[in-house]
């Protein structure tokens, strides 16, 4: 990576026309007119599907076997811890010069895992391995399907292409859970882990089929130098690095709090688990969809704290049916990490895209395993409910430690 982020970079010589651009205002539908888009779209909702299914399946497996909440909460998030692997050592494959055939291949390496998944009385040890061997693999998966994604659309419609793929993610999280706790009944983990198989196999399919290959890109090489030398500029940017804390840690202690939703109350797990995802879908389509960019800005503190506070309120056991209200109102907050987003994207090189985006991810994604395991250990000590509370309290208090003083306007939205 050249020292200096606006040096022209060398790139292959023979481009391949691209598609017309989308218009600059593009809305769901014309986001959807576009080939490439949506076949990244639908690659994406099928794996959104699988992970859901197989988690869902192994965190009933593991707190059948086991009763323990820290390992039923690590079950369910655990392959997250990987991703930070993948982040650290190949990530610059998010930028390589095939991006297609990178995400085929991890998407078909990811599939392997799952269906292992299935094989019948496979050792808890040898699951939890999987876990995170699936989660390095996602991980780059990840990076290089969002870098695909940044020339897929154009720059105006990637708050709405992130948003949308995020609703999604939050409806096919809604009808995977309700799915799994029926398929679970009729087909057991086995069954439900071979559809997350046949599911995975199907999203590498269509992205195989709809998505070109991009000849107009960066001809270094990826490799662990490479990861390391893009990572050291990425996180010697002040403004970077806030924007990172902002994404990664209090999402991270709030996924923690939904892994012990098993753990907190069996019965109605499932309900709360789905009341999250509806909410995430609800803040995302309202965030990505109707607001302005400078609206986002302004609003996403708000939604960043009210992302936690509903939480707190399972330290005094309510009644389940006002836990999935406060649940759905508190999911609506990760909407906040729309404008987050796209303000990292502007204070990054645009060569560089895809390895941002992937560390970000893989940060989330590694912070949401580390909520788990606090959330996790703390239950073991407090009991369920009272942990949740304290991984809320936390969650509230590095938001506002991350927020920067009133002094800097230009940072609004931390």
């Amino acid at each position: 990576m050249p020292s200096d982020p606006t040096s022209r970079p060398t790139v292959h010589s023979t481009p391949t026309p691209a598609p017309a651009p989308l218009p600059a205002a593009t809305g769901y539908l014309g986001l959807l007119r576009n080939r490439e888009f949506t076949g990244l779209y639908a690659g994406f909702t099928l794996t959104v599907a699988a992970s859901t299914l197989s988690g869902f399946a192994l965190g009933t497996l593991v707190d059948e076997q086991t009763g323990s909440p820290f390992l039923t909460a690590v079950s369910m998030y655990g392959a997250t811890f990987a991703t930070v692997l993948g982040a650290l050592t190949l990530m610059s494959v998010a930028d390589g010069g095939r991006p297609r055939r990178t995400v085929v291949l991890l998407q078909l390496a990811s599939l392997a895992g799952v269906a292992a998944q299935a094989i019948p009385g496979l050792p808890l040890a040898v699951r939890f391995a999987l876990l995170l061997l699936l989660g390095f693999f996602q991980s780059l998966g990840t990076g290089a399907r969002l870098g695909l994604l940044s020339e897929v659309v154009p720059v105006s419609a990637y708050a709405p292409a992130r948003s949308l793929m995020n609703i999604t993610s939050g409806g096919t999280a809604i009808l995977g859970y309700a799915a799994g706790a029926v398929l679970l009944r009729y087909a057991g983990p086995r069954g439900v882990f071979v559809i997350a198989a046949c599911l995975t196999a199907l999203g590498a399919a269509v992205v195989a089929a709809t998505v070109r290959e991009r000849s107009v890109r960066l001809t270094r090489r990826p490799g662990l130098r490479q990861t390391w030398r893009t990572n050291a500029e990425l996180f010697s940017h002040p403004r970077r690095r806030v924007l990172l804390l902002a994404l990664w840690v209090p999402n991270g202690l709030i996924v923690g709090c939904e892994a012990l939703f098993i753990s907190y109350d069996p019965g109605h797990a499932g309900t709360l688990l789905a009341a999250g995802s509806a909410g995430m879908l609800l803040g995302d389509l309202t965030v990505g969809r109707l607001l302005t960019a400078a609206a986002r800005r302004r609003h996403a503190f708000a939604l960043r704290l009210l992302l936690a506070a509903p939480f707190l309120l399972f330290a005094v056991h309510p009644p389940a049916p006002v836990l999935a209200v406060a649940v759905f109102l508190a999911s609506a907050g990760f909407a906040a990490t729309l404008p987050l987003q796209e303000q990292l994207l502007e204070v990054t090189p645009e060569a560089i895209h895809g390895q941002v985006q992937g560390v970000e991810s893989a940060g989330r994604m590694t912070w949401q395993g580390l909520g788990a395991a606090i959330a996790g250990g703390l239950a073991q000590c407090f009991g369920p409910g009272t942990a949740i509370a304290l991984a809320a309290a936390a969650s509230l208090a590095v938001t506002l430690l991350t927020r920067p003083s009133r002094r800097r306007p230009r940072d609004p939205s931390l």
